[in-house]
C-alpha cells in the first residue's frame, strides 16, 4: 500500500467489492542525470555492462509516479487503484539533456471488505 492507497495491477480486490468509481487517476515522475552520469553511461554503454546509474534514476522516477498516483486517487476520496500500469518515455530537455519519464495510472475506487 502507497500511503494508505491500495495499489494493483489487476482488475479487482480479493476479498473486497468495489463501492464506488472515482475515475482515472495518475500520477508523472520526471528525472534527469546529470552531465558526467550521462558521459559515464554512454562509456559504459559502448563497452556493455550494467547502467546502475540509469537503473536507480528509472527506479527513482517509478516512486516518483507511483507516490503522485496515490495522492492523486487520495484527493478525490479513492482508497484503492485497480489496473495501473506503468508508462515510461524519454525526451529532450534541451542541449542534449535527456530527461526520462514514467506515469503511473489506473482507475480510482472505494473498496470495502466482503
Amino acid at each position: 500500500m502507497e500511503n494508505n492507497i491500495l495499489i494493483l495491477t489487476i482488475n479487482d480486490c480479493p476479498g473486497m467489492r468495489v463501492v464506488r468509481v472515482l475515475g482515472p487517476v495518475y500520477g508523472t515522475g520526471v528525472r534527469s542525470r546529470n552531465i558526467v552520469g550521462n558521459l559515464l553511461g554512454g562509456i559504459r554503454a559502448v563497452f556493455g555492462g550494467k547502467q546502475s546509474g540509469y537503473l536507480k534514476m528509472i527506479a527513482q522516477t517509478r516512486d516518483d509516479a507511483l507516490e503522485q498516483l496515490a495522492e492523486h486517487a487520495r484527493s478525490i476520496g479513492a482508497n484503492a487503484v485497480l489496473g495501473m500500469r506503468f508508462d515510461s518515455g524519454e525526451f529532450d530537455a534541451g542541449q542534449g539533456q535527456a530527461m526520462n519519464e514514467v506515469t503511473a495510472y489506473g482507475t480510482a475506487v472505494v473498496v470495502e471488505a466482503v
